[in-house]
């Protein structure tokens, strides 16, 4: 019998997330993830009138093929995926991981190369701009490691994080949404040589509450791209291109990194030397689930930690447009949280968080316990 926990986040990717209506078609790109919860996705779509396509990828298939890769083969799979892509009304990515560094020793060439065909061609140009979306972790031994927690712990947290209530959530985004609107300028600061500002004036705040991302919790713009100025260290572990990183620390002078540090500055800087647009900043957003509590190397978990905020070397979305362009989107979660060592968030040079928690009244109803 199929848990009825798979079943009820079935039932919210279809029929939440992507809103699958009749004659529409929906394709499951599942990769290291239970046939039964293929399955159930594929049978919530039929019962919602839809078509369902299923495409299974193994990571360690997928390294295989990386470290082969060549720019003419790249393009044939971007050709292949591209044309399947642009036939579909909805998308559902479920990413399981066995082993999150399976790809940690791919040339760096050889990820650029699939970053600029597949990734870009497929899921940049097509997917996000033209498709009903979502994309999605699945819980794994691999990722309870990380998250220092049983397995069977890890599975209860991760229903609990995926399956809240949604439309709560969205209702109380929405004074977050306005007032973020009617900002110039952010102040953040933290422990450490934390100080960083910028303008997000005219640029569009886009709440994400379960349509684009399971578990999802976060409102989101872009900085003026040639605002930032100041140094932000992150104080939540990063896995980016199968590499950890631990205390990134970035300068920014008018928008761009013009200093950079981690626990593997080589392989940091081997990513912001990617393009241009690497060095500047394509979105900055607030992270309010409050059953996401503390970093656990995945970002779709760590990018919406209550109390948190990450931002985003590398492309833009187009909601939120900056009109930055980049190959890469790396997202760089800072906690302001008391435990994480607190800090504050200014808008306008009005104080509305403070160790993790929004202080003015208008947006207390984001504060974890009114979320549960």
């Amino acid at each position: 019998m199929t848990d009825p926990r798979v079943l009820k986040l079935a039932d919210l990717l279809v029929n939440y997330s992507c809103a699958v209506k009749p004659g529409d078609n929906l394709l499951l790109e599942a990769i290291d993830v239970p046939t039964e919860f293929a399955i159930a996705v594929v049978n919530a779509v039929h019962k919602a009138g839809g078509r369902p396509y299923v495409l299974l990828k193994s990571n360690r298939v997928t390294r295989a093929l990386l470290n082969a890769a060549t720019p003419e083969q790249w393009d044939l799979v971007a050709d292949i995926e591209r044309a399947q892509m642009e036939r579909m009304q909805c998308y559902i990515g479920a990413r399981g991981s066995l082993n999150v560094s399976e790809l940690s020793d791919v040339p760096a060439d050889n990820q650029r190369i699939y970053e600029s065909t597949v990734w870009k061609r497929v899921h940049h140009e097509v997917r996000v701009k033209k498709t009903r979306w979502v994309v999605m972790r699945w819980p794994t031994s691999a990722m309870a490691q990380l998250a220092e927690m049983s397995t069977e712990a890890f599975e209860d947290f991760y229903f609990n994080v995926c399956t809240l209530d949604y439309e709560k959530m969205s209702r109380a985004m929405q004074p977050l949404k306005q007032l973020m609107e009617q900002t110039d300028e952010v102040r953040l600061k933290g422990p450490n040589d934390t100080d960083l500002t910028f303008s997000i004036k005219g640029i569009p705040a886009i709440p994400c509450d379960g349509k684009l991302n399971i578990p999802d919790g976060e409102v989101f713009t872009a900085p003026v791209r040639e605002s930032i100025n100041g140094v932000i260290r992150f104080n939540c572990p990063t896995l980016y291109r199968g590499v950890t990183h631990n205390d990134v620390r970035l300068v920014f002078r008018d928008g761009r990194i013009v200093e950079a540090s981690s626990s593997n500055t080589a392989k940091l800087l081997e990513v912001l030397d990617t393009d241009e647009g690497a060095r500047y900043v394509g979105e900055f957003a607030i992270g309010v689930n409050p059953y996401c509590t503390k970093p656990m190397k995945d970002i779709l978990f760590d990018e919406k930690i209550a109390g948190s905020i990450h931002l985003t070397p590398g492309a833009c979305y187009d909601e939120a447009s900056n009109g930055n362009k980049s190959d890469i989107h790396w997202d760089l979660v800072m906690r302001q949280t008391e435990d994480a060592g607190g800090g504050e968030m200014y808008f306008d040079g009005r104080l509305v968080r403070k160790n993790g928690r929004f202080v003015i009244p208008e947006l207390e109803a984001l504060n974890p316990e009114s979320l549960k």
